[in-house]
């Protein structure tokens, strides 16, 4: 690599870090989630939420008393609205007006557990946060890769961080690479490329120790795709009690110091 490719490699690195920085920091990202609540049949009022929560066969119920609203998709809601629909990876939201800022409530489905997870833009984890710390962008963790497909997709159960939930991901195949010796890892489906979840040498020292989180491209017609381990990222779970992140299968612990991405948050 010339001196100009290094310094390009670093000028991209830098600014793919900055864009991810602004959109951990949304005034409505997971920073500004205030709680989690689980929903029973019984209902539950909040303090940073409007109305009483329930949750049944027919879905997340929510009753808003007189002066209460809530709008979902830009319309008003007033008295009793059920939330259908909602499925694991695709939460409904609704908003309404606070003191601090337009609130977002986001109401989503955990291993078929209803939950709710309000986001305040004023919320002290957001409001107090100075950014994460990076290992500096190192060319000797960006590796080719050959990604062999599973015959059919596998849906795969993984656990979370809150002990006894799980969660399931497509599994699309493997990814086979170098790294200070030879290493395969699940690779799961992720919109328009993979999704890497793993630990490793540096998980619990440098790194969250839970687990780390890169996207990689769709690989070539051949299979081949190149994995930057410098842009490995926390999940929420590393900021927030709040968040269900997702723990990595039990082949994907690599057994080699990967000292590159995102640092323990701090």
């Amino acid at each position: 690599m010339t001196d100009r490719d290094a310094a390009d490699f670093v000028a991209a690195w830098e600014s793919w870090h900055v864009a991810h920085e602004q959109e951990r920091a949304d005034p409505h990202g997971f920073l500004a989630i205030t709680a989690a609540h689980w929903l029973t049949p019984e209902p539950q009022r909040f303090d940073d939420v409007p109305g009483a929560w329930s949750a049944g066969a027919e879905g997340a119920v929510v009753v808003l008393a007189d002066g209460e609203a809530l709008a979902v998709d830009g319309v008003p809601i007033i008295g009793r609205h059920t939330f259908v629909g909602v499925a694991p990876g695709a939460p409904a939201r609704a908003t309404w007006s606070t003191a601090g800022g337009g609130a977002v409530v986001e109401v989503a489905d955990f291993g078929g557990h209803a939950v709710l997870r309000p986001r305040h833009p004023d919320n002290p984890t957001l409001v107090t946060y100075a950014g994460t710390p990076a290992y500096a962008p190192d060319e000797r963790f960006v590796v080719d890769a050959l990604f062999t497909p599973f015959a059919t997709p596998r849906e795969v159960a993984v656990d979370t961080v809150v002990d006894g939930l799980e969660t399931v991901f497509d599994a699309a195949g493997t990814v086979e690479f170098e790294l200070d010796g030879p290493h395969r890892l699940t690779a799961f489906s992720d919109d328009d490329g993979l999704r890497l979840l793993f630990t490793d040498r540096t998980s619990g020292v440098t790194t969250y120790a839970a687990s780390r989180n890169l996207h990689i491209p769709a690989p070539d017609a051949a299979g081949h795709v190149r994995i930057d381990f410098n842009r490995a990222t926390n999940l929420p779970c590393a900021y927030t009690s709040s968040a269900m992140c997702p723990l990595p299968p039990v082949e994907n612990r690599l057994d080699v110091a990967v000292e590159a991405g995102e640092k323990i948050p701090g």
